[in-house]
């Protein structure tokens, strides 16, 4: 809590910078407060955040906390769409894409990795211990291993269950994108130093072909970060987001003025401008920019997100189909 005290204080260095010429007094009032924030897609994302908030609200590293809060969905086998538990390619194997970006631009992926419970946290390793920003496949689970992750079996009873139901039904046709098939966590967090990072992490889509990989471990496309403006993530059908480049636009239109939720919103706008099919299937996007607002805007109804800067709520996002 500020006192007249501390108010004093401040007010004596604000001036002591100005008559020194180290900083207007311009800048000093344009200066934001700092608003610790975490927000993620979907309904889980409010068992994610908390984790996530809690290392935030110790005053520790937005990165820490995206890759905290992630992990809880990765590994929660009742969400079928991320981690231990989702549903599999039509070959029936488990197949994870995920990244990470901090607040220096430092990026770590992988794509079309098996095996590994948290893939959240070999895109970290890729980052922070390789010359890279992206592995795939045998090359991604080698490296996992030969940094201490375990090998182990991600497909479970029920999904083994729901995929031999589904061979039966379909004849190992590829599932279409609907509305109904997404479901990734993208997290963006803020912290008590004013750095952003972000995390997305996914099993993808349900009965897709093998070696299919979709927005979510691509950055600019699922997750971009940019410590001077903000952050964006994405949710819902990977090859729509891909061919726009949906994060990096969004931050990109926060650069140029606008709120997180009317860039995700001009972002949506321009796949319904470009993909004559939109309303087949589902896209939503989150921002959040450096003081702390955030937004949220889908293609259709339905997208949730959870944010937490304090209180942890749960969101229902604007959206351009209105039927």
């Amino acid at each position: 809590m500020s006192t007249r005290r501390t108010f004093i204080k401040q007010s004596a260095l604000a001036s002591t910078l100005v008559a020194s010429g180290g900083i207007s007094m311009s800048e000093i009032i344009a200066q934001p407060q700092i608003k610790k924030t975490v927000i993620s897609t979907w309904h889980f994302g409010l068992i994610a955040n908390e984790p996530a908030w809690e290392i935030l609200s110790k005053n520790g590293s937005a990165l820490d906390a995206v890759e905290a809060g992630v992990k809880i969905t990765e590994a929660d086998k009742k969400i079928q769409s991320v981690g231990y538990g989702g549903l599999p390619d039509r070959d029936g194997r488990v197949t994870l894409d995920a990244c990470i970006m901090d607040e220096k631009g430092n990026c770590g992926s992988v794509v079309f990795l098996e095996h590994i419970l948290h893939p959240v946290s070999v895109a970290r390793a890729v980052m922070e211990k390789t010359p890279h920003v992206m592995l795939a496949g045998d090359g991604a689970l080698q490296f996992a291993l030969a940094n201490g992750f375990k090998k182990q079996d991600l497909l479970t009873t029920e999904t083994k269950e729901a995929w031999e139901k589904w061979c039966k039904e379909h004849q190992y046709s590829p599932m279409k994108i609907d509305r109904d098939n997404h479901d990734t966590i993208g997290m963006l967090a803020l912290d008590a130093s004013g750095n952003l990072s972000g995390a997305c992490t996914t099993s993808g889509l349900a009965w897709k072909i093998h070696g299919r990989v979709g927005d979510s471990p691509i950055i600019g496309a699922g997750l971009f970060i940019d410590n001077e403006i903000g952050g964006a993530t994405a949710t819902g059908k990977g090859e729509a987001v891909m061919k726009m480049c949906g994060s990096f636009l969004i931050v990109e239109l926060m650069r140029n003025g606008k709120t997180p939720t009317e860039a995700c919103k001009i972002a949506v706008e321009r796949i319904v401008k470009h993909q004559p099919d939109y309303k087949d299937f589902q896209v939503g996007f989150l921002a959040l920019n450096k003081r702390g607002e955030t937004g949220g805007y889908a293609i259709t109804k339905g997208f949730q997100y959870a944010v937490h800067n304090g209180e942890n709520v749960l969101i229902d996002a604007e959206h351009f189909v209105k039927d």
